[in-house]
């Protein structure tokens, strides 16, 4: 048997949407390792987008947004194909059409749209699927590494520590009786679709690199590594955490080229 024993378990995925997602990677990952992976995405659209990546691999249409599409969703392949050994919570949403705007100026209808899509998705996908989960399942959702105030992630900050705190609290709650465990992956920058839409991330980006320990930015496939190890039965004593994967970016402020290139005259 491997460490990660991964082979013959099942995983449902929910945010895939396209080859550069976080989510793929940890499905192919997944895969390797012999598990299954059952996919959920937001629309017919982009599953349609999604078919020559997919494949005939099994793919459903659940738009988070709205519960009723979670519960039916659950109650379509709970049965059918479950129990899952895991699940994968990869999803972020927020409507910026407004520009990036001073926190203070967020509009109440776009805060909370983007809570109820990134972070509380997470308490009612839980809910729903908790009878189809086996007794020692592994939950995990992506998060990001720290609750930097980037002012142009714009509101997501604080509510992916959102995501954090549910994703903790769903911890206690199962276990009152179950042994399935919930943590998040907190990623630093990547380079995905979803962040090559931010307005001035590449310059994010590339300073959070120079910040890391080895000078080279975290790839997705490591944090989908993370991800996997944390799904796997290998990962059986670690519950209601954060583990951060950026290479010691938050470690390392006083780096002395950061520090000697931000104060040259």
């Amino acid at each position: 048997m491997s460490l990660l024993d991964l082979k013959d378990r099942k995983y449902l995925i929910f945010g895939v949407a396209n080859r550069k997602s976080v989510a793929w990677a940890i499905a192919k990952a997944l895969e390797a390792e012999g598990a299954e992976v059952v996919f959920s995405v937001r629309s017919e659209a982009r599953k349609e987008s999604l078919g020559k990546l997919l494949g005939d691999r099994s793919c459903h249409i659940c738009d988070v947004e709205f519960p009723d599409q979670i519960k039916t969703l659950a109650d379509s392949i709970g049965e059918k194909e479950g129990p899952f050994d895991g699940i994968v919570h990869s999803i972020a949403f927020a409507n910026f059409e407004a520009g990036f705007l001073p926190f203070h100026e967020t509009r109440r209808q776009d805060y909370l749209q983007a809570t109820a899509i990134s972070s509380f998705s997470l308490a009612e996908i839980a809910n729903a699927f908790k009878s189809s989960l086996k007794q020692d399942a592994s939950v995990v959702s992506i998060s990001i590494s720290s609750q930097v105030t980037a002012e142009n992630y714009g509101y997501l900050s604080p509510i992916k520590a959102a995501l954090d705190s549910t994703s903790r609290f769903l911890a206690k709650s199962f276990s009152a009786d179950s042994q399935v465990r919930f943590n998040t992956v907190n990623a630093g920058p990547l380079k995905t679709s979803a962040s090559a839409g931010i307005p001035g991330y590449l310059e994010n980006y590339l300073f959070a690199e120079k910040l890391t320990l080895r000078k080279q930015a975290i790839t997705t496939q490591e944090v989908a590594n993370t991800a996997v190890f944390l799904l796997s039965p290998a990962s059986s004593g670690i519950n209601g955490q954060g583990i951060v994967v950026n290479q010691g970016m938050d470690l390392n402020y006083f780096d002395k080229e950061v520090v000697k290139a931000a104060t040259r005259p």
